[in-house]
């Protein structure tokens, strides 16, 4: 059994999903289920023997070290983390306390089942840390992408509080020992992607007739992984990669989020046509940026595909037709998210 933190949300959910569809090793699913934790993602998992789910925080020593004596899992995988850089500026708390109190948390009940292992069990246990690009900062246009070496310079409390628990799982390494893995990745997208971040949103916005909200000038550069090849990224780094490594991970696809969002309505006009004939191009709006935003990103993979031979399946072309499809077959999962909560937060962030 492998114990996956964060699953119900939006790169969790689509792991475990992956995980299941080629493998019956069972998964323990420990999921908060805040705003972006959502069990509708894990839908076609019900009644499935394979997946167990606990509602509980990483933060939560206790009920840790009770699943962990319990289920013996081979591996800990921890996606729990608060995500949304707009959101971490207005409340960075949350952040703090999930993304360092409760990594340290997690990280100390693991050290102590791991250290209660027979020493085949010690030598087999992984707990693999997943974490993002942004720690690194921003890049000028001709700076070479992110190695796994870059110096960390966060610029958001999010990136910060990730950079944070990048370090303590470092430190936990070289001082316990502890049998770690972490990666870093670019920007995600595809199915299940809360409609917050700039493709689900962009999506959703156009279909509804609103404005296609684009902060600054649009040409904040990303590079931009499918969340299904991340996932199988993951796999690949928990079954071969190196103690104490940090593997980046990227899909070699870095675009300006105004290219993102014209693409989207170029898809959009072909697969779902505005009433009035008229593009969806009509409905880009920009808007004031926000604080601190980072100019660019950019992944370098190579030591990924070098040493344990991946690369992304998809181009961001078929990628991102996909995704587009993905949400105009799931209307409902996208009206099923979107509370009361999330229009507040939406009209806070873009008014």
């Amino acid at each position: 059994m492998i114990l996956v933190t964060g699953g119900a949300g939006f790169i969790g959910a689509n792991f475990v999903l992956d995980w299941l569809a080629q493998s019956d090793e069972p998964v323990l699913n420990l999921d908060k289920l805040t705003y972006a934790g959502n069990l509708e993602n894990l839908a076609s998992l019900q009644g499935d023997p394979r997946h167990i789910f606990v509602q509980g925080d990483i933060a939560d020593s206790a009920l840790v070290a009770r699943l962990l004596a319990e289920h013996r899992p081979r591996a800990v995988l921890n996606f729990a983390a608060e995500s949304h850089v707009d959101r971490s500026i207005h409340g960075p708390e949350d952040f703090i306390q999930t993304n360092i109190v409760g990594t340290f948390r997690l990280l100390e009940a693991v050290r102590a089942y791991w250290g209660g292992l027979d020493e085949a069990g010690k030598v087999a246990f992984r707990f693999l840390h997943v974490s993002t690009d942004e720690v690194y900062g921003s890049l000028a246009p001709n700076d070479p992408a992110f190695t796994e070496t870059h110096r960390y310079e966060p610029n958001s409390p999010y990136s910060a509080s990730k950079a944070a628990s990048d370090h303590l799982v470092r430190a936990y390494h070289h001082t316990y020992g502890l049998p770690v893995l972490t990666t870093n990745c670019s920007n995600n997208y595809g199915p299940f992607h809360f409609p917050e971040k700039l493709i689900p949103l962009m999506i959703v916005n156009a279909l509804a007739g609103k404005p296609l909200p684009v902060y600054g000038d649009g040409m904040q550069i990303r590079d931009w992984l499918y969340v299904r090849d991340h996932c199988s990224a993951i796999r690949r780094v928990l079954a071969a990669g190196q103690l104490g490594e940090v593997y980046n991970v990227g899909g070699w696809n870095e675009k300006p989020n105004i290219e993102i969002v014209q693409t989207l309505c170029a898809l959009l006009d072909e697969l779902r046509p505005r009433a009035d004939g008229k593009s969806y191009r009509e409905q880009i709006t920009y808007v004031k940026d926000r604080p601190g935003h980072d100019r660019r990103y950019a992944i370098d993979a190579r030591k990924l595909e070098k040493e344990l031979g991946w690369k992304p399946a998809e181009t961001f072309e078929t990628g991102i037709r996909k995704t587009v499809q993905w949400y105009l077959e799931h209307a409902d999962w996208v009206a099923h998210v979107q509370s009361g909560a999330y229009r507040d937060w939406v009209q806070k962030q873009y008014a």
